[in-house]
């Protein structure tokens, strides 16, 4: 080979090494800028985990701090007196934490029956036609504000409870033995079980959407298999798509129970706001979130105010206890499943 030949044979191979050193720079320009927006996403995901927690630790550290005051003049007697006095500066929380664990259960009670069953004629029987309707109904109690809900409790639901169910409940279970003491008294209308039949009408699309969209993740492969070995659709949905789904069925219930646990407009409306303890849930009664909802505006004091914020301290504690079950049932049920 010639000396002229050598040197584009060199040329060659420079320029290959060239090419070559290019496109490393260039991989190691890529790979730097994939590292830096990877450790900016993960810096960012971090900071709104710690954001959420500094903003939980901030709502609770402020509802101690500002229940001090009413917690150091009445103590443990705070939870357990029923008298609310503001003139006297005489509070106790018992009516209202009654009335809210009373009216969410009546709730929880109506709603996740009757919304597990609507989910189930959604996703197993309804024909194809309907869903659609329905689901949009749905949809649209969900979005329909709690004031609506309270001002249509009071002056259309409750006079009609007047009239015609709470008559009826005091006329055929007012007397039993057992159960009469809590359909007692004159059908007022409003009170504790108006309040917990309007929570559940407001809970219902939760527990429905959530509870129809895991049910539709249910593998149709499953289903089919159990139709085929005989199974009845109750019996399918009983020991096929309620196992395969708890998990996601016991968190839809578990935020319409909170939802209930803390709705406020809508149960001002319609539960009477009385600060008092009655075995009838014909009765009117409060809650905590209506308790403070009405009389937060006239708090006049310290220790008045100290008293409503203490209530919502006692709202809070009694909601993170509900979520702690929750999740303890739920890491139970995945132990058990293994």
């Amino acid at each position: 080979m010639n000396l002229a030949g050598r040197r584009s044979v060199v040329d060659v191979v420079l320029q290959n090494e060239g090419l070559i050193a290019a496109e490393a720079a260039t991989r190691a320009k890529v790979l730097d800028r994939l590292r830096l927006s990877d450790s900016v996403f993960r810096r960012l995901t971090r900071g709104a985990a710690i954001g959420v927690l500094l903003l939980l630790s901030g709502v609770m550290g402020s509802l101690i701090a500002g229940s001090i005051p009413a917690l150091r003049s009445f103590g443990l007697g705070f939870l357990v007196s029923e008298r609310w006095n503001p003139v006297t500066e005489n509070f106790g929380a018992l009516p209202a934490i009654y009335g809210t664990v009373i009216t969410s259960a009546i709730a929880m009670l109506i709603a996740v029956p009757l919304g597990l069953m609507i989910a189930f004629f959604l996703t197993e029987l309804c024909p194809q036609w309907l869903r659609r309707p329905i689901g949009l109904a749905i949809e649209l109690l969900a979005g329909i504000p709690s004031i609506i809900y309270g001002i249509w409790g009071l002056f259309v639901f409750a006079p009609f409870l007047q009239g015609t169910l709470q008559p009826f409940l005091i006329n055929t279970l007012g007397n039993v033995p057992a159960i009469g003491p809590l359909f007692a008294g004159p059908p007022y209308g409003i009170g504790i079980l108006t309040a917990g039949l309007i929570l559940a009408i407001m809970v219902l699309p939760f527990i429905t959407s959530i509870s129809r969209d895991v049910f539709e993740a249910v593998p149709s492969v499953l289903k089919e298999a159990a139709y085929g070995l005989g199974c009845t659709t109750w019996e399918v949905v009983r020991n096929v798509v309620l196992p395969y789904c708890r998990v996601g069925v016991i968190g839809g219930i578990m935020l319409a129970l909170g939802r209930a646990l803390g709705e406020t407009m809508a149960v001002t409306f319609v539960i009477g706001n009385a600060h008092r303890i009655s075995a009838s849930i014909l009765a009117p009664g409060t809650t905590i979130s209506a308790t403070i909802a009405n009389e937060f505006t006239e708090a006049v004091g310290d220790l008045y105010t100290s008293a409503l914020i203490a209530l919502g301290l006692i709202l809070f504690i009694i909601t993170f206890i509900v979520l702690a079950i929750a999740r303890y049932m739920l890491l139970r049920i995945e132990r058990r499943v293994g």
